[in-house]
């Protein structure tokens, strides 16, 4: 490669040189990419070997036209044959068959009847089977509602034996004792007032005597008063009487218990003179 003379240059301005290095460098940095490249080894391809093809030409047939179709014949009219007429010959008549009816053998009789017995036997014994089923369940029933209806009747004695001794102990704890004076006292004595005794008797009557029967409850409470001997006083005796309903007693007491009582009872009633 020649190498390129540069010629002398007048000095050049300031800019311009700028640009000439430029240049310079461009053209500096080409050849040396040429020579580079130039001294590189070629880059060599690993050859492929194939086999050449091989083509083979068809020679192609033309389509020959088909020939043409023979001229079609004249159509005829078909001729129907005439119908053959067959002889139909008699059929043959067939006798019925006579089937003989065979006489029962004894030994069929016997067997049907000792069948017919064996049902019968068997029938007797469902039947029977069935009455002492319904027979064992009449007894079960029967025995159950004698049983349901002793149940009740010792129930219904239970409860009478029950209300009976209630009713003797209530009777027996109502039952008045038979109290004399010292076993009770009274807790409101009656009030027998002496005026009252000036209007029903008088000096002259002396001691009139009242015999009472008093009965009380348990709580001491009178609940009735019975004149066992009078003292020929109506008037008196009525007035004692009255009095003394009015009374209370103190309650009579067995085993800690308050219990009802009678006692007989004496008023002893006298005025004397001013």
């Amino acid at each position: 490669m020649s190498q390129s003379s540069i010629a002398p240059l007048q000095t050049p301005p300031p800019m311009k040189k700028k640009v000439l290095a430029a240049v310079l460098a461009v053209v500096v940095g080409h050849v040396g990419v040429l020579w580079g490249v130039s001294h590189m080894k070629p880059f060599e391809l690993p050859q492929i070997k194939k086999e050449p093809l091989k083509i083979k030409f068809l020679k192609l047939k033309e389509d020959v036209p088909p020939p043409p179709p023979p001229p079609s014949e004249p159509i005829k009219p078909k001729v129907q044959p005439k119908p053959i007429e067959k002889k139909v010959e008699p059929k043959p008549v067939v006798k019925p068959k006579i089937i003989e009816q065979k006489k029962p053998v004894e030994n069929d009789d016997r067997a049907r009847k000792l069948e017919e017995q064996k049902r019968l036997e068997e029938q007797q014994k469902q039947d029977k089977a069935r009455q002492d089923e319904q027979k064992r369940q009449d007894d079960q029933k029967r025995a159950e509602q004698q049983k349901r209806e002793q149940d009740e009747r010792d129930r219904q004695k239970r409860e009478q034996d029950e209300r009976d001794r209630q009713r003797r102990e209530q009777e027996q704890r109502n039952t008045p004792r038979n109290v004399s004076e010292g076993q009770v006292s009274w807790s409101r004595s009656p009030r027998i007032a002496k005026e009252q005794l000036l209007k029903l008797m008088s000096p002259e009557d002396g001691t009139k005597v009242v015999n009472l029967e008093i009965t009380a409850d348990a709580g001491g409470n009178i609940t009735n008063v019975r004149i066992l001997q009078s003292s020929g006083n109506s008037s008196l005796d009525s007035y004692v009487v009255k009095q003394t309903q009015s009374a209370k007693f103190k309650a009579y007491r067995e085993n800690g218990a308050g219990v009802p009582f009678k006692i007989r009872q004496d008023f002893a009633l006298s005025v004397s003179k001013k």
